[in-house]
This record gives C-alpha cells, sequence and structure tokens, in this order.
C-alpha cells in the first residue's frame, strides 16, 4: 500500500507541475497470482483505477507473453507473408525485389522488437 500511496503522489506531482491530466478511465492494472485480492482490491481503491481482467493486444502487441515464446510474435510472420505474397505479380528487378524486401522485412517486426526481445527461432524464420 505505500507503494501504491507512493506512485498516486508521484503522479499527482506530475499533473501539478505539467499541467497535464491523467486519464484514469483509460488506466489499467494487473496482478500477478501471488497477490491477495483484498491487496488488489485496496490498490485499485489507491489508485483510482480499474484491474483489467482478459490480456487483450495494445498497440498491436501482446501484453502478457506465457510460457510459448514464439506464438505471441506469429502475427509477425503472417504479416510479412501477407505483404509478400502480394507482390508476386509485380515485375521489378531482381534487384529491386530484394531492396523492397529488406525494407519491409525490417520495417514490420521493428516496434514488436523494440519492446520485446524476439526469439531466434522466429528471427531465423524472418531472415529466411
Amino acid at each position: 500500500m505505500s507503494q501504491a500511496t507512493l506512485i498516486k503522489d508521484i503522479v499527482d506531482k506530475y499533473v501539478a507541475t505539467s499541467g497535464e491530466l491523467v486519464n484514469y478511465s483509460k488506466t489499467d492494472v494487473s496482478f500477478s497470482k501471488g497477490v491477495p485480492r483484498a491487496c488488489g482490491n485496496a490498490i485499485i481503491l489507491t489508485l483510482d483505477i480499474r484491474e483489467v481482467l482478459s490480456h487483450d493486444k495494445y498497440l498491436d502487441l501482446t501484453t502478457v507473453i506465457g510460457r510459448s515464446r514464439e506464438k505471441p510474435f506469429l502475427f509477425v510472420i503472417d504479416r510479412l507473408k501477407k505483404r509478400f505474397s502480394s507482390w508476386m505479380g509485380w515485375l521489378a528487378s531482381w534487384g529491386g525485389r530484394e531492396v523492397l524486401i529488406k525494407v519491409v522485412a525490417q520495417a514490420i517486426p521493428t516496434y514488436s522488437m523494440s519492446v520485446f526481445k524476439l526469439p531466434m527461432d522466429l528471427c531465423h524464420t524472418i531472415q529466411a
């Protein structure tokens, strides 16, 4: 509870000094299994936020990875395959195709790689 109060004080000081407001209706928290329910409820009341119960995607990334390190990032492979399959009809030179593939293949997973360390198997699949 002392840490939750400290976080609340820091956010309040930020609001006071910056002039920006925090939209608490867009702020969520999730707790691990080890946090007692009473403690979680007290933190929610202290911070005046809500608890997220289902872990969906946020900014097109999963919020919880789980045991499978590769499964949450398969959307990167799917997105690359979909993009490359639409190019099959193009009559570009081999050099042009290579540059196009390198640019797109590097751009699509960049955001995911800035947030998470992708598994090596997935990186090898992307490279192939």
